[in-house]
């Protein structure tokens, strides 16, 4: 069930193949099945960050099983991702991972 959600005040020029790339990356980075990956992208115009507008991203990546001694890893693959695909620096970029409790998340009627 990894979910990665990204907020923006930058907006990739093919939304689709922006969306397809970060959700075939996760599946990659987490060695799950992409038909369990679900991704997000939200534009906000309304952010700032060191006191500027210049682009940004805050993202969240939460998966059961998270391994989190690979947690560097992952954001430089996402940092990588965000750089490349909305011009967003990985200096203007945070990334928020949780390790998910498989009782606290629900999906097709039940829980995991």
């Amino acid at each position: 069930m990894p979910l990665l959600s990204i907020e923006s005040n930058a907006t990739p020029s093919d939304r689709d193949g922006f969306l397809a790339e970060a959700s075939h990356e996760v599946a990659t980075m987490l060695g799950k099945p992409e038909s369990y990956v679900m991704v997000r992208y939200a534009h906000n115009p309304d952010m700032r960050f060191a006191g500027s507008d210049e682009p940004l991203a805050y993202c969240e990546l939460k998966s059961l099983g998270l391994p989190e001694d690979r947690t560097a890893e992952f954001s430089e693959r996402l940092c990588r991702l965000l750089q490349e695909r909305l011009g967003v620096p990985p200096a203007r970029t945070y990334i928020e991972f949780g390790n998910g409790v498989r009782h606290l998340w629900g999906w097709n009627g039940a829980t995991f």
